[in-house]
């Protein structure tokens, strides 16, 4: 059985627009002088984006459980931001 962060490369790696969406609501929300902000709230914004706003055919499902991996993912690519997503100790990887 897969685990999670392998059930998420695979996401990742079928979706990769979908971390561009996340780096790009998480650096709009930096620009705007936040210091911290809630990865839930990115990842809805992409939800909100691709079904409502853009009305793509490309509606992404993140799976929630996704949500905590792509906040980690952004704050190893750039450690500048360590810190900007609070993130707790994962359970299951």
């Amino acid at each position: 059985m897969a685990t999670l962060t392998q059930k998420f490369n695979q996401y990742h790696n079928d979706n990769p627009q979908v971390y561009e969406l996340f780096k790009k609501f998480t650096f709009m929300a930096i620009r705007r002088g936040h210091n911290r902000l809630s990865a839930w709230m990115i990842a809805n914004r992409i939800r909100w984006e691709t079904s409502i706003e853009t009305f793509s055919v490309e509606e992404y499902k993140i799976s929630n459980d996704y949500i905590a991996l792509y906040a980690r993912m952004f704050m190893s690519d750039y450690p500048e931001y360590n810190g900007f997503f609070r993130i707790k100790e994962m359970k299951r990887a």
